[in-house]
């Protein structure tokens, strides 16, 4: 194991913290020029969220993957009903035949410049996928705000320009999500009972509606991993 001993954790907690000052120095200033309408916590996490990002690849927190391929699902994904963030209702059938990548999202988290690949990696592969982010606030209230809050950082702030769905519950439970509730019953996706383990949590849908991948947080959406299994 990388952490064996006491001195080994305390020796890489000060790697981190130092590289974490480092980088909240380094990037403070183009958060704060950049950002439109972050409050401060969101600024600094922002700034922290590369050197955040190296801990997690060396520590190896939040990296789980799942795969499962061509697994037939005992319910059709696209009919599930979806809300738009604007209240609209949408049919999640006019997404057949792309991949589609949905993401559990919150806009306090050190996660949250994931947006930013996330719009990327929409941009540059529309045309065989799509991104559905839905924010959530069941991980220590990092989604407080309003649907409407929520669409505006989003847009100021990351430039999102792929479908965000109506704040909700992802965990599982009563008022869990419908989209949710496919894609962590197996007796309704055919194979998977992963649930979100934190924000930006995500799971890859391929172009017939089959489950067939869940990343965790992470597992950035600019990864090898994740790109191997939008192009497969």
């Amino acid at each position: 194991m990388l952490f064996n001993n006491k001195k080994t954790w305390i020796k890489w907690i000060g790697v981190f913290l130092l590289l974490l000052l480092l980088s909240c120095s380094l990037n403070i200033f183009k958060a704060n020029k950049n950002s439109n309408s972050m409050t401060t916590r969101q600024k600094i996490l922002k700034a922290a969220y590369p050197a955040m990002m190296w801990f997690t690849k060396v520590t190896g927190v939040n990296s789980k993957a799942l795969a499962n391929k061509g697994v037939t699902p005992l319910e059709p994904f696209y009919k599930i009903p979806a809300t738009l963030i604007d209240g609209s209702t949408i049919n999640l059938d006019q997404y057949k035949g792309k991949k589609i990548l949905l993401v559990n999202t919150a806009s306090d988290c050190g996660y949250t410049g994931q947006y930013e690949q996330l719009e990327k990696l929409y941009q540059e592969h529309r045309e065989k996928l799509v991104i559905l982010g839905f924010p959530a606030n069941d991980f220590k209230g990092q989604e407080k705000g309003t649907d409407l809050a929520i669409a505006s950082f989003c847009k100021l702030n990351y430039g999102v320009s792929f479908p965000l769905f109506k704040k909700s519950k992802v965990i599982t439970g009563a008022d869990q999500n419908e989209i949710f509730q496919w894609l962590t019953q197996k007796n309704k996706n055919g194979w998977n009972e992963q649930a979100p383990s934190w924000n930006f949590c995500k799971y890859l849908i391929d172009e017939q509606g089959r489950l067939t991948n869940f990343f965790a947080s992470s597992v950035e959406p600019s990864s090898p991993e994740v790109l191997a299994a939008i192009n497969q």
